[in-house]
């Protein structure tokens, strides 16, 4: 990194220099500077943080349905293939719950 900044100057400072120029290209590429541009505008921010909320929310909204919808096509699959084993155990699943809510 020789320079018109490092001309005659001493290893340490040449050293340091590079470091410190190492340094502001991390800095770059980290983008810091939309950071601070977010929280100099909380409004921005505010939004920002809504809108990532929002397709949280309905991302998992939408996995949670996906899977529910997996699940009773594979009981119905088990229900077609009128497995005794399946069948029994989803009778004592529902025995369970029904005597667990108080449903003699």
């Amino acid at each position: 990194m020789e320079g018109p900044r490092t001309n005659g100057a001493s290893p340490l400072l040449r050293r340091l220099l590079a470091r410190i120029e190492r340094l502001l290209m991390a800095l770059e590429r980290a983008e810091i500077a939309d950071y601070v541009a977010l929280y100099e505008h909380p409004k921005r921010l505010l939004w920002y943080n809504f809108m990532a909320g929002v397709a949280r929310g309905v991302g998992t909204a939408v996995g949670f349905t996906l899977l529910g919808a997996l699940i009773i096509q594979t009981l119905r699959w088990f229900n077609v293939l009128n497995l005794p084993v399946v069948g029994k155990f989803i009778a004592e699943v529902v025995k369970i719950v029904n005597r667990e809510l108080g449903y003699h």
